[in-house]
């Protein structure tokens, strides 16, 4: 018998096992796996939004998260062609904890600085990327009990449940009998502190995963092994552990913190707004009709509604003042 380990941090031995052993990517596709395009289009975003920060130089262009490194290679391809002042001023920074991808991202971007987490990143001008990164913070799960709350803890592969600190569940759930509500404290701290950044220094990050707009009860923690769902509680490091990002917390997080937030909007109308199709169908023009098939089914899935364009959404969290970004047009929300 093994003491019970709190859901988050069960969760955050398991992938930290896990990115060390394995390709995740033979478990799950990303954006940027799915379509050069996806990058591209962001790092062309990137480029705006410096000449709209007024082209500080130099200026850190930052991921967290970059998987394999794809997304920043073809971002860098994008920005080389067709902003090379941007490209001249910018310097390229990567969040990355994994031995194993920090070696598959030095092949795709030599040019980068590693770092283990943003305390390390220089304090400088920032725009910041992150697809698919807060998903794998580890989250803590409390459970609707009667008019007080438990916390779910994990013991040798099952659930159990502890009495809980009603004053450390997030308000306004609205969960019912044995409804969970879940917290992602890890998440909630990083856009805390990019927060703080952004009102010492010009810059945005664009926060990009999967999630609700609003904040709800629900338990949304999953397993990927083999590209198939599996338990949560198998043994730690043989699958990927994610969540649905709650981007209503993280917005109130990012204001609380002294930024300023745009959106979130759902992610097929981010790129559409940012002429994916177009880009889609320049790219394929001269290419072979299985090539052009191939770039118009990623663009596709990246933004139909009923594969990631609905359920995966994009928030800004930007410097005080900062004008209307591309893709966020007559947002509310600011």
């Amino acid at each position: 018998m093994h003491p019970p380990e709190r859901l988050d941090r069960f969760m955050a031995r398991a992938n930290t096992i896990y990115y060390a052993t394995h390709d995740p990517f033979a478990d799950f596709t990303t954006s940027p796996e799915i379509s050069q395009v996806f990058g591209e289009i962001l790092g062309l975003w990137a480029a705006v939004v410096w000449r709209m920060l007024g082209s500080p130089g130099p200026v850190l262009l930052a991921e967290a998260g970059p998987g394999r490194g794809t997304l920043m290679a073809d971002a860098l391809r994008a920005i080389g062609r067709a902003a090379p002042d941007f490209a001249a001023a910018l310097r390229v920074h990567l969040i990355e904890t994994s031995p194993r991808l920090r070696t598959a991202q030095a092949a795709r971007v030599p040019e980068a600085v590693w770092h283990d987490s943003l305390d390390t990143v220089p304090e400088a001008p920032l725009i910041l990327l992150a697809n698919e990164f807060l998903d794998a913070l580890p989250i803590r799960q409390f459970v609707r009990r009667g008019d007080g709350w438990t916390e779910r803890f994990v013991a040798d592969g099952a659930w159990i449940e502890q009495p809980a600190d009603n004053a450390q569940v997030p308000p306004g759930r609205g969960a019912a009998e044995g409804g969970i509500v879940e917290l992602n404290e890890p998440a909630r701290a990083f856009v805390a502190a990019l927060a703080g950044r952004l009102r010492r220094h010009p810059g945005v990050a664009l926060l990009v995963d999967y999630g609700p707009a609003s904040s709800a009860a629900g338990d949304s923690l999953q397993a990927l092994a083999r590209r198939k769902p599996v338990d949560p509680l198998s043994p730690p490091g043989s699958a990927d552990l994610t969540a649905h990002v709650d981007f209503a917390d993280m917005a109130e997080t990012a204001r609380s913190a002294g930024a300023a937030v745009q959106g979130p909007v759902t992610q097929g109308a981010f790129l559409s707004a940012l002429g994916v199709f177009q880009r889609t169908a320049a790219l394929a023009r001269g290419r072979s009709e299985t090539q052009a098939a191939a770039l118009r089914e990623g663009t596709r899935r990246l933004t139909d509604a009923a594969a990631m364009g609905d359920l995966f959404k994009v928030l800004v969290v930007a410097s005080p003042g900062c004008g209307t970004l591309p893709g966020f047009a007559a947002d509310p929300g600011r």
